[in-house]
């Protein structure tokens, strides 16, 4: 059973992406990109990574892909004229694409497997011991400051980005927090003596 799962779920995970890139319909692109991610759920849990493979659904299924189909069904854009475009680059994609292949298949070629890899693979951490607790003992203790420094390297990459896409356009108008929270009452509303059958 476990053999035909592994063999179910490899050939989801190839198919998906394959059909990822052929896809003419966008939509379907997304729908196969989110088979090709269950699918390598499915091969981190034969693994015994569970926690990486509901990582992977929770983080790539349930947030990229789902936002990618939204932003693909919810805009109104012009796929005939980006795929126009895209023809133009299409001879040095091709270029490109076989220096890539060349240069995996020159590395492959060469690569010969160290008889101490697999333990050097192997975490510093007791096996009895569950693998999600020995995941978060080696990012939580072991790595801790690593950890942290990851973290806000990417919270100033987020921020770094804000800051360069950031454009003050001067014809828009803009709630001013600081304007309304310092207003004076008294300047700000005027009371009238309505009487009645007239209007103001």
């Amino acid at each position: 059973m476990t053999v035909f799962a592994f063999y179910l779920f490899a050939i989801g995970a190839i198919a998906g992406g394959l059909f990822t890139v052929v896809s003419r319909n966008p939509v379907h692109s997304v729908l196969w990109l989110i088979l090709a991610f269950l699918s390598s759920a499915g091969l981190f849990v034969l693994m015994g990574a569970e926690f990486v493979a509901m990582l992977l659904v929770i983080v790539y299924v349930g947030a990229v892909a789902v936002l990618f189909l939204f932003v693909v069904m919810m805009l109104d854009v012009d796929f005939a004229e980006l795929k126009a475009e895209m023809a133009k680059y299409m001879p040095l994609a091709l270029l490109i694409g076989l220096v890539i292949l060349m240069q995996l298949v020159m590395a492959f070629g060469a690569w010969d497997a160290s008889d101490m890899a697999e333990a050097q693979r192997a975490a510093p951490i007791g096996t009895e011991m569950h693998n999600t607790q020995a995941l978060g003992m080696l990012l939580y203790d072991r790595y801790f400051l690593l950890f942290q420094l990851a973290g806000l390297i990417l919270l100033v990459a987020m921020i770094g980005a804000i800051v360069l896409t950031l454009r003050h356009r001067q014809d828009v108008k803009r709630q001013d927090v600081l304007a309304q929270m310092y207003r004076d009452p008294a300047k700000a509303m005027e009371l009238r003596d309505v009487k009645p059958g007239q209007g103001l």
